[in-house]
């Protein structure tokens, strides 16, 4: 299981499986937005747009209002879209197990 919340999946875009392909590509995935980044005044200062990455990537990006609590879940992948979903996010890792 992989688990991670709002800048987290940023760990995650450059990780590739045994055949090359990144991990979440096809994937259901979701992390601090776009919008959040403007919201925030960080968009010129964070390396990447972590929407723009995971989507670049092949990730199938999902979410909910800007700093409301959502949370993705495929398979053995759980992500989490922004600070407020760390809660949801855990009781998804507490579920899965």
């Amino acid at each position: 299981m992989v688990a991670a919340v709002c800048h987290g999946p940023a760990g995650l875009v450059n990780v590739r499986l045994s055949d090359e392909t990144f991990l979440i590509s096809g994937k259901k995935v979701t992390g601090f937005t776009n919008e959040e980044e403007v919201i925030m005044k960080r968009e010129e200062i964070v390396p990447f747009l972590l929407e723009d990455r995971l989507k670049e990537h092949g990730g199938r990006f999902e979410k909910s209002a800007p700093m409301m609590p959502y949370v993705v879940v495929d398979g053995r992948l759980i992500t989490g879209q922004n600070p407020a979903s760390a809660l949801k996010v855990g009781k998804k890792i507490r579920k899965a197990l």
